[in-house]
């Protein structure tokens, strides 16, 4: 069978680009695969194409390599297209999280949950809907495998309003399975978990021994009695209070609650970000000048998109432990339309649910504290509507003002103004 052709949009990401090529280029599947990276950075789209161009160099994989920074020219015949999109990310979302504390909320990170998600969703879905109707035009039949945030809201917004195939892909299943694993001093790498809820927000079901099988749910909850207090601490006060771990840190959790701030009132270390971007551009500078090599970036990540990408367009049947989509049933107790992070297995003909019908009702009743900001959030991006976008902050458990929610929002649209319009 020919091999597929890969559109990554976003591809000037120095971190997710970087860990994308190193799925794609040591997947032997894809030996020979035509990849299109698509940015509208025109120095960060040169800047990884060069480093591509290095990878396969260094592999072999003898993958055609092209850049651009307009999409429709990529797209045209596209199997899969992979999207890691961000609009201003991080000025944007200081915005996101400085402006609902001044007037007031408390809240602990302002990307998933709360007034952050709504306007991330504000900015971001008509961008992913217009890529999805120029998809609809010129490569009809291809899978949208979405690493946006805010998750959840963007690919029930595709769901929603688009007819593309659309999946997305979360490694926070693997970050709880990392504190579990310090819990009970077992590397990260000798334990399988499996988890269900919505992303940022699942909840782990089953703790095993990768090799034996053995349950070690009854050992986690033992030996967390007496570990460090100071380690994950708002994670631990749900899982004693519901039964199970929650994914995927105390930050990402509380973003979900009323009383989340008590995971901490940080926010995001943006200057660490900065920090981090600094070093990967100078790693990756001089990789392509010849001076480094590829070093660790040589094996895989704990990315599932191109786990996918070769079970769909090859038929290998293939379970992967976490992705995020439209319901339909996964989990019987929340609504069909909405977005949840389940198992599944991929093979030639699509995305599988695995059903999960046994989680507790306290755990329902939470994520049901989402559905309606959720889906409010997705209709007042699409029709880029302000009273719309007033109603899913009035929905949202982390408000706690009707004055607060009118000049947050008010605030809010104004800054992202440019970015928001009516595409549906």
């Amino acid at each position: 069978m020919k091999p597929p052709k890969i559109v990554f949009i976003g591809a000037g990401s120095m971190s997710f680009g970087s860990n994308t090529f190193r799925d794609i280029f040591s997947s032997t599947h894809l030996r020979g695969a035509e990849l299109w990276l698509v940015d509208i950075d025109p120095v960060n789209l040169a800047r990884m194409f060069a480093l591509a161009k290095k990878f396969n160099e260094l592999t072999g994989m003898e993958i055609d390599i092209r850049a651009t920074e307009d999409r429709r020219e990529a797209l045209p015949g596209a199997n899969f297209v992979i999207s890691s999109i961000a609009i201003e990310r991080c000025e944007l979302w200081k915005q996101d999280f400085n402006v609902p504390k001044k007037h007031g909320i408390r809240h602990c990170l302002g990307e998933n949950g709360g007034a952050g998600a709504l306007y991330f969703t504000m900015r971001t879905l008509p961008l992913v809907l217009k890529i999805c109707d120029d998809m609809e035009e010129l490569c009809p039949d291809a899978w949208f495998l979405n690493f946006s945030n805010p998750e959840s809201r963007l690919v029930l917004g595709v769901n929603k309003y688009s007819k593309i195939k659309c999946v997305g892909f979360c490694h926070g299943i693997y970050m709880s399975r990392h504190d579990v694993g310090k819990i009970i001093g077992r590397h990260r790498f000798t334990l399988d978990v499996s988890a269900a809820g919505m992303n940022h927000f699942q909840w782990i079901t089953d703790i095993r021994d990768a090799k034996t099988g053995e349950d070690l749910y009854p050992r986690v909850r033992e030996m967390e009695k007496d570990f460090d207090p100071s380690f994950v601490p708002f994670t631990r006060k749900m899982f004693r209070a519901f039964g199970l771990w929650p994914t995927c840190s105390d930050d990402h959790l509380g973003e979900y609650m009323a009383y989340g701030y008590e995971a901490g009132e940080h926010g995001y270390d943006f200057d660490a970000d900065a920090r981090e971007r600094v070093s990967q551009r100078e790693r990756i500078d001089a990789i392509i000048a010849g001076k480094q090599d590829l070093g660790d970036w040589v094996r895989r990540s704990n990315e599932h998109a191109v786990d996918a990408i070769v079970a769909l367009h090859y038929n290998i049947r293939t379970p992967i432990p976490a992705c995020i989509v439209c319901n339909n049933g996964a989990i019987p107790q929340l609504p069909d339309d909405v977005a949840v992070e389940v198992p599944v297995v991929i093979d030639g003909s699509g995305v599988h649910r695995t059903v999960v019908d046994n989680l507790p009702e306290g755990v329902i009743g939470l994520m049901n504290q989402q559905v309606s900001p959720q889906r409010l959030s997705v209709l007042a991006a699409a029709k880029g509507s302000k009273e719309i976008a007033l109603q899913a902050l009035l929905c949202d458990p982390t408000i706690n003002s009707t004055s607060a929610a009118v000049a947050i929002n008010d605030e809010l649209f104004e800054i992202n103004k440019a970015y928001i319009e009516a595409v549906r």
